[in-house]
């Protein structure tokens, strides 16, 4: 007989968050509950590489703006690997974008040769940050790096705001600018895991912004980006294409990998959740290019700070399943905290996090998607395998992973106004159990 089945247990009406509930028992058999979720863990998937968030200067500085002992806190509380969510991944923005306190580069005007390129504007707030997150993670983070703009001058615009283009005739300057930007983190002992060619490329927005066609980020991975990095000794750095919303799934990366000369430096898919929630869209990109991979690179919440909703922890888990169970690989969330606004934002593009931090009293709150985000990250570790989790009901939504310890972790969410009653079962086994009205509940076995 199988041990018992821890029960973790996070719900919107009783108060309970990462709660310890009664283990459950496995029973020999079939069950004749009516829901159920089978488990079988001989098929298996996609292997996990982490979850985490952005280390954004909006999310930096708000945490240096309240007591030293509560920013250490919430930082605890995402990257300690027992106490804390166990976050492993981070993303940062090379030099300015809108969670910024304004437009910043790391060169001088027209500094073509890129010999004035100096990231000390990171020193002050970001850099401390990430630092004091590995210090907690107990181990190098997986860091992938993005740039919202260009330079303004190596733009058709001339600004870093409003889209516009890359200039053809800087497009070496600009891959060089990324090695640049890898050398001089590692020299600040942060290792850049990989980065991504563009943040949003379809997007012109009021904020850093710059579009590429599908062809023309095919063609500056292929003939810029790639090989300039690998020339700088960073040819190991992964290479995301895409980093924006799922809609433009499968038809823009396949305009991309389908050329071999750019896809040999190529990882991956980023991909965002704004605009849609096509989850099958993952699918297809997987099943065209099943050695290539799925990340998810940012989601939030706009609009603000939402105090007390229970729906922007709902989202988070339907999207974490919802992209999961579709071949993703690892998950960033955006910003890490904000300030009581929903900012800082330098053109007033307020957002909610899962941490908000009241810089007027020094409170900090946790909103649901922190503990809906920890439902997945605290107990599906890097190098968890998704298994095969088949449900026979649309009232439950659920993802299931095998850790490299043998610990099997199930996420089970109920967005139901009522409570589900359902069985888990596993290898000839199975345990009847019911889930709250707006639960999630991770069961370990």
């Amino acid at each position: 007989m199988k041990e018992t089945i821890r029960v973790i247990q996070t719900v919107k009406d009783n108060g309970d968050r990462f709660t310890e509930k009664a283990n459950l028992q496995w029973k020999s058999g079939a069950s004749d509950q009516p829901v159920k979720l089978e488990l079988n863990g001989e098929i298996r998937f996609q292997r996990i590489m982490g979850f985490g968030g952005a280390f954004t200067e909006a999310a930096a500085t708000t945490l240096a703006k309240i007591s030293p002992e509560l920013r250490a806190e919430v930082i605890r509380n995402y990257y300690h690997p027992t106490e804390g969510l166990g976050y492993t991944l981070g993303r940062t923005h090379i030099h300015s974008c809108d969670f910024a306190l304004g437009n910043y580069t790391y060169v001088a005007e027209n500094d073509e040769k890129l010999e004035t390129f100096d990231i000390s504007h990171e020193k002050e707030y970001v850099i401390p940050m990430i630092k004091d997150a590995m210090r907690e993670a107990g181990q190098p983070l997986t860091v992938l790096s993005s740039p919202w703009s260009p330079p303004a001058w190596m733009k058709t615009n001339g600004e870093m705001n409003n889209g516009g283009k890359l200039k053809p005739e800087f497009r070496a300057a600009w891959a060089r600018y990324f090695a640049k930007y890898i050398r001089a983190m590692a020299a600040e002992g942060i290792d850049v895991w990989g980065v991504t060619v563009q943040n949003e490329p379809e997007a012109t927005q009021t904020w850093d912004s710059c579009r590429y066609s599908a062809e023309e980020e095919r063609d500056f991975v292929r003939d810029y980006l790639g090989p300039i990095l690998a020339e700088e000794g960073y040819g190991d750095k992964a290479i995301v294409i895409v980093d924006h919303n799922r809609d433009l799934l499968p038809d823009r990366p396949e305009r991309i990998l389908s050329d071999p000369e750019a896809a040999r430096y190529i990882w991956g898919t980023g991909i965002h959740w704004y605009v849609s929630e096509e989850f099958e869209n993952l699918s297809k990109v997987h099943d065209a290019f099943p050695n290539k991979h799925l990340l998810f690179t940012e989601g939030c919440i706009e609009g603000g700070v939402q105090p007390g909703s229970w729906a922007t922890g709902e989202r988070y888990g339907r999207n974490i399943i919802g992209d999961l169970n579709n071949w993703l690989e690892g998950w960033l969330d955006w910003n890490l905290a904000l300030n009581e606004f929903g900012g800082p934002n330098h053109v007033g593009n307020y957002c909610d996090a899962p941490v908000i931090a009241d810089t007027v009293t020094g409170e900090v709150r946790y909103n649901s998607s922190f503990y809906y985000i920890g439902h997945f990250s605290k107990y599906i570790r890097p190098g968890a395998e998704r298994i095969r989790c088949k449900q026979n009901s649309p009232l439950l939504q659920s993802t299931a992973f095998i850790n490299e310890d043998g610990t099997i972790a199930v996420v089970v969410m109920n967005v139901q106004d009522a409570p589900v009653k359902f069985a888990l079962t596993h290898g000839g086994l199975a345990s009847e159990t019911e889930v709250p009205a707006h639960s999630i509940t991770t069961y370990l076995f």
